[in-house]
């Protein structure tokens, strides 16, 4: 026998005397703390609900027989609706790892041009509203041109756009602001979303006397964040373009491999944004009746707040519209509670500045299970 017909011979009867164990790569059980780290990966929007739930109670407490009265919840709710709308126009952004700090600016611009155009030059209604909505189009495809083309990061695009969209609005604006009264004569449309409903009574008109509703005022800006938030929830899980956002800021070279043009995407996502903040200029000037070229200058920050708190993750590829809507309400909420426990507004902010460090530390931490 050869030297390599034995060497074989002596190889198969070390096979036969081998374990016959097949290894095995299943996952261990995961313990209390990974479980939850799991189901918080899976449901993102559930920590800013119970943030939301808890703020609530507290407050309930701290502030008997005010704070959970109808018409404080209708002013919180007021109160919030310029930064939600916002803060989803942001989410958008975010979730494709990206920022925006030209929002607050975009909607101000709008709204000057929407005001401005229509009541100091006498352009029609039907013209100037329309310009104001293509001006916060404009820009955001702006900010999504210089991301995508020049390949430039979305911080300093936006900041360096957040400046020239300024200084735009101070050349256009003439520092100069619009009255109420002045709006209410050119173009009272333009105040349309300051109107105010009464749920009871709306309902007592079809013959139905529900007293839990007496107390509660509602405005049309209130209830056009509400549509606008149920739409992008639609278009963000229920189309493709949606699953596109996702990809993008998940992994955006997944996403190009498996045939998603990424740099399309960026850009229709920014343009979306920046008309999404000319329809927070509309709420704008219904909000404050005149028109201001110094109003909403917290808005940015406000915005990246009620994303962040609402759970989006600031890397991308998680997080949903709902979520920013229930960040807002947290950060009005608090504001609204603490003021009525008597606080400052140093506290205040200090107690929002906890809330973001927090979430993002939860976020990190729940981003773990996917690493």
């Amino acid at each position: 026998m050869s030297d390599d017909a034995a060497g074989s011979a002596h190889a198969e009867r070390g096979l036969t005397n081998s374990g016959q164990s097949v290894a095995s790569f299943e996952e261990s059980e995961r313990g209390p703390v990974r479980k939850v780290q799991a189901f918080l990966h899976q449901y993102p929007t559930s920590i800013p609900f119970i943030v939301l739930l808890v703020g609530v109670l507290i407050f309930a407490f701290a502030a008997p027989g005010k704070f959970l009265s109808p018409l404080n919840l209708s002013v919180v709710l007021q109160q919030v609706t310029i930064i939600a709308i916002l803060g989803m126009a942001q989410t958008l952004i975010i979730l494709t790892a990206g920022i925006d700090l030209s929002v607050g600016m975009i909607m101000i611009l709008s709204s000057v041009v929407m005001g401005r155009t229509c009541v100091v030059y006498g352009v029609p209604l039907f013209i100037a509203f329309p310009l104001g909505l293509l001006v916060g189009l404009a820009c955001g495809m702006v900010n999504g041109l210089l991301v995508t083309m020049l390949r430039l990061p979305p911080f300093i695009v936006t900041l360096g756009t957040w400046s020239i969209f300024g200084a735009l609005n101070v050349w256009y604006s003439r520092s100069e602001t619009i009255r109420a009264q002045d709006i209410e004569a050119a173009a009272p449309f333009l105040q349309w979303t300051r109107t105010l409903i009464k749920p009871y009574d709306l309902m007592a008109t079809f013959g139905l006397d529900l007293p839990f509703l007496k107390g509660w005022v509602v405005t049309y800006g209130s209830l056009l964040m509400i549509l606008l938030a149920i739409l992008l929830w639609y278009v963000l899980n229920r189309t493709a373009f949606g699953r596109h956002v996702y990809a993008t800021g998940d992994d955006p070279d997944a996403a190009r491999l498996s045939g998603i043009n990424t740099k399309r995407t960026l850009i229709a996502v920014y343009a979306l944004a920046g008309l999404i903040c000319a329809v927070a200029a509309w709420v704008l000037i219904g909000r404050i009746g005149g028109v201001s070229p110094q109003a909403g200058q917290t808005a940015n920050l406000d915005s990246i707040t009620a994303v962040v708190i609402g759970g989006t993750s600031l890397f991308g590829g998680r997080g949903s519209i709902i979520g920013t809507l229930i960040g807002a309400l947290i950060v009005g909420v608090f504001r609204n509670g603490l003021a009525l426990s008597g606080l400052e507004v140093l506290w205040q902010d200090f107690a929002v500045g906890v809330l973001i460090i927090v979430a993002v530390t939860i976020d990190q931490w729940i981003r773990r299970i996917s690493a």
